[in-house]
């Protein structure tokens, strides 16, 4: 049998399964195209994956495959689109030389189509906004966030105790400000009497770091309108899963903004979806581009975190996929988290590239019809290197493939079909109202002035019951005899310091 057939044979069998599946590729040999078909056991998709390559070869497209073939499946997609390139998912694919050239040789028919897709915005751009509240996010998440350490942590558990107590929403940024801002000066001494005293150097600490996460822009992600969850899990009218973009080009040069945003989001869905055991397919997945936005500059607690939200989210149905260009890009402890992996090539144009290639080779399985380090860097535009995990969750046989071109444009909307798209959303009118009810900030106010305003009435009270203590006194015989007695002796002994007192001198003194 040569190599060719027994490749086939091998991929036939591994990538086989029971259930639905998600087509994916054809498998490749010697730059040769084999009669197997690469597919995705769609029960493991809950499993986490990564899609890794150098920029232009392909896995962007591959992405946006996933996404088509996920929402084929009825399974909603949400996708964060950190370049802002794919909103063409919403719009038919239009059918070239290269890509008809392509198709003949996976011997597939090209059908464009568009796919239902929502919008979702963190900042000012089009789409539906994407909002929390402070008091949603919780002092221990929070803290996470600004990287406190356990006395600034005590503290601000202190105050969310306190708003909790005294019904002030911490709903914004401003709520959390002023609160920080009252708890050092005003309020200091009420809190320590309630709840313990508390450092104004901690205070201090935990406003400047609130106020380095505000000028990354974060005043348009925190406050009301808050997002639910399960709008992220609809069904459209023709039976396919929504795709959900959330356009974050304009935040990409903010990572401290888009990793509070990913662990809020993470932490939502585990927090409110129930617990789903196996399931023939995922609640939700979610795909994040430029995935070492999250990873660059993260403190351990903040990995610690992700790592532990992404180990128990598969449990709720929720598969997470991330897209980079190095699988070294991951945090070592995430990327053991994540069954299937799909590498496009890498390029070798210096020796730190070359150590990068031998390292991320060694992030999959051994191969008896491929020296994994070296093809790496043979791969074209939209090939790439295939392991999953099966139905069994065992490790399928490394396979380089030639993947399947996506149904829908590969390019971008153009602004009116972006401002068309956001004008047909159900979701917009939900969520983009602007909501400023009273909370922390409006209260805490109101309290300060109320206590200016009362301040000289009660010196005036203290001043008119001290003056009626001393009159009361004043009248009553036995103080007036206890004064009389005290005014003399302190008469006679001023005298007799002078040399004036009653005694008489002695004899022999001058």
């Amino acid at each position: 049998m040569d190599k060719m057939q027994q490749l086939a044979d091998t991929v036939n069998k591994a990538y086989t399964f029971k259930g639905a599946t998600l087509p994916l590729g054809k498998a490749m040999l010697d730059g040769q195209l084999v009669d197997a078909t690469v597919s995705a056991p769609l029960k493991t998709m809950n499993r986490h994956g990564l899609i890794s390559g150098a920029t232009g070869t392909g896995k962007t497209k591959t992405l946006q495959v996933l996404a088509e073939k996920l929402s084929d499946a009825s399974v909603p997609v949400l996708l964060l689109d950190i370049k802002g390139d794919l909103s063409g998912i919403a719009a038919p694919g239009a059918l070239n030389d290269k890509l008809r050239d392509r198709c003949t040789l996976l011997g597939i028919d090209y059908q464009p189509q568009g796919y239902p897709v929502e919008l979702l915005s963190l900042s000012d751009g089009p789409g539906v906004k994407l909002k929390a509240t402070v008091t949603e996010f919780g002092p221990v998440l929070l803290s996470k966030i600004l990287e406190l350490n356990s006395t600034q942590e005590s503290i601000l558990s202190m105050l969310f105790k306190y708003s909790d107590d005294h019904d002030m929403p911490l709903l914004d940024l401003q709520d959390l400000q002023k609160m920080l801002q009252w708890a050092a000066n005003e309020g200091k001494k009420e809190l320590g009497a309630e709840y313990g005293n508390i450092s104004a150097a901690s205070v201090g600490t935990i406003m400047r770091k609130v106020i380095a996460l505000q000028q990354q822009g974060a005043d348009t992600f925190f406050g009301e309108k808050s997002f639910e969850v399960d709008d992220l899990m609809r069904i459209s009218d023709d039976g396919r899963g929504m795709i959900s973009i959330v356009r974050v080009a304009d935040i990409q040069d903010k990572p401290k903004l888009f990793s509070t945003f990913m662990l809020q989001l993470l932490s939502e869905l585990y927090a409110t979806l129930p617990e789903a055991g196996d399931m023939d397919q995922p609640k939700l997945v979610l795909f994040i581009d430029e995935a070492h936005l999250i990873f660059d500059d993260a403190s351990k607690v903040l990995v610690d975190q992700l790592e532990t939200i992404i180990k128990l989210i598969r449990s709720k149905g929720v598969g997470i996929f991330f897209c980079t260009q190095n699988p070294t890009d991951i945090a070592p402890a995430v990327l053991s988290q994540l069954g299937l992996k799909i590498q496009h090539a890498l390029r070798a144009f210096t020796a730190n590239d070359r150590k990068a290639i031998v390292q991320a080779a060694k992030n999959y399985p051994d191969s008896e019809f491929y020296k994994t380090d070296e093809i790496i860097t043979q791969l074209g535009i939209g090939e790439a290197l295939i392991s999953l995990l099966d139905e069994k969750g065992i490790p399928t046989p490394l396979v380089a493939t030639m993947m399947y071109p996506p149904s829908s444009r590969m390019d971008i909307l153009s602004d009116a079909e972006v401002n068309a798209l956001v004008e047909k959303s159900a979701l917009v009118s939900k969520y983009n109202e602007v909501v400023n009810r009273e909370s922390a900030y409006e209260i805490l106010n109101r309290k300060i002035e109320t206590a200016k305003e009362e301040a000289p009435a009660k010196r005036k009270a203290a001043e008119q019951e001290e003056k009626s203590v001393l009159e009361t006194l004043g009248e009553n015989t036995i103080v007036k005899s206890m004064m009389r007695t005290a005014g003399n002796t302190i008469v006679r002994s001023l005298l007799g310091s002078l040399g004036l007192g009653g005694r008489s001198r002695k004899k022999g003194w001058f």
